[in-house]
């Protein structure tokens, strides 16, 4: 059926009213529907400005929108307070909490000889494509998948059939497709639309799910001049093309491509919205192509206790630390745990600096042991918020007792690179 809804440019700034008069006219070219389903992302991604969009959703559709499924893929189940804050009016008795270990449906599987094509021979295995069973078996006449398009550091760019694949998805779909990842390279795949993963998570949409009545709302949104956050660009539709004009946008608005090397950054990472480096090491991966060799990292981190949403996850990052990938790869063959656990090798290669810069981890709720275990470097969080205040800095360049510095308000809002480093 192709696209119902695309606008957006650089300069758009939707109003309140032009958010909900845009998708009311996209859902009403599909027609009446009895049955429902809408699946936002998690409070990790509260800045997507999906919540108010399934709010809408709901207001419009009322007692035929019976399901809200966040996408939390391997994340923390939603407290009151996160579904209160993202979701607002949204009847709580409507959500579903996704079990990633449990409550997965198989639909099929990309074949081996697919995934060695596109890993360039680096992987020969099969991925199963996997969503929540409440897709394929709740009766479902529409499913609305709602999220943001940003460099993403597992698939390239965020969202799209990433949010059903994976934010649905189950253990070897997801433990598998972000290995994929890591081993091609995330380097080589931020910031672009066609990846090796994209192309996996692509097959399984045209062999598997194409009897899924699912329409993606999808959301392109960044920091104005005045530092606000707006949404510059919304598409809705069901194939590839809506997809791919808000990658095109995200780039324009997400992507920020400099002209000199950081030597200095400091990222801050808000209390509400990242709890584990599981998450906070976005502060890492989306600015790891503009840092200097042996530059430094300091990740402002007042909310972090933990290092994994997943409770067995964080006993594999606690063990191994993010100590690079030859290290990692090497753990992946001996240890049969940890190659059971795939998506937790990906994130410690993605959270290593691999030796060429320095990570500096302030975290509000982990030791100084526990985070100098991890191979990285420890900052007190006290003395590191004193010296560079995020209520005082701006984004970009600032300097501060005569150091320059380069700071970052929300890593998940973009993707930092130095020109010639990305060039490579």
């Amino acid at each position: 059926m192709g696209l119902f809804f695309a606008a957006g440019s650089p300069t758009t700034e939707f109003s309140p009213a032009e958010v909900k008069a845009s998708l009311v006219a996209a859902i009403e070219k599909l027609g009446p529907r009895t049955k429902v389903l809408a699946v936002p992302p998690d409070f990790t991604r509260m800045h997507s400005m999906s919540g108010i969009l399934t709010e809408h959703a709901w207001n419009y559709y009322r007692a035929a929108l019976t399901d809200v499924l966040p996408a939390l893929g391997t994340h923390s189940p939603m407290t009151e307070y996160e579904m209160q804050t993202m979701f607002g009016t949204v009847p709580r008795d409507l959500f579903r909490t996704h079990d990633w270990r449990n409550d997965v449906v198989t639909l099929g599987e990309v074949p081996r000889e697919f995934i060695r094509e596109v890993s360039e021979g680096k992987i020969g295995f099969p991925v199963p494509v996997q969503v929540n069973k409440l897709l394929r078996d709740g009766g479902h006449d529409l499913i609305l998948s709602i999220g943001q398009v940003v460099p993403h550091e597992v698939i390239g760019m965020a969202n799209f059939n990433k949010n059903i694949f994976v934010g649905t998805g189950g253990v070897l779909g997801i433990h598998r497709t972000h290995f994929l990842g890591a081993v091609y390279g995330m380097e080589r795949m931020m910031g672009r639309a066609d990846t090796p993963v994209r192309r996996v998570l692509n097959y399984a949409s045209d062999h598997f799910a194409r009897n899924l009545p699912i329409v993606y709302v999808l959301t392109v949104v960044s920091k104005n001049a005045a530092g606000k956050l707006v949404m510059n660009g919304l598409f809705i539709g069901d194939d590839f093309e809506c997809f791919e004009r808000a990658a095109a946008l995200s780039l324009k608005v997400n992507f920020f491509m400099m002209d000199r090397e950081i030597h200095k950054a400091v990222v801050f990472l808000d209390s509400h919205e990242f709890k584990s480096t599981w998450l906070g090491n976005k502060s890492v991966y989306r600015t790891r192509m503009a840092l200097a060799d042996g530059a430094e990292l300091i990740v402002l981190a007042p909310g972090v206790h933990a290092f994994g949403e997943d409770t067995a996850i964080d006993v594999l990052i606690r063990k191994y630390g993010y100590c690079g990938t030859p290290a990692t790869l090497e753990a992946v063959e001996n240890d049969s745990v940890l190659a059971n656990n795939l998506s937790a090798a990906a994130h410690l290669i993605h959270g290593s600096s691999e030796g060429r810069f320095t990570i500096r981890y302030c975290p509000g709720g982990l030791t100084r042991d526990e985070i100098e275990a991890a191979h990285y470097a420890y900052g007190d969080l006290r003395e590191y918020r004193a010296k560079y205040d995020p209520t005082r800095l701006v984004d970009g360049w600032n300097t501060v007792g005569g150091e320059e510095i380069f700071f970052i308000s929300n890593p998940a809002l973009g993707l930092w690179a130095y020109r010639g480093r990305f060039s490579q």
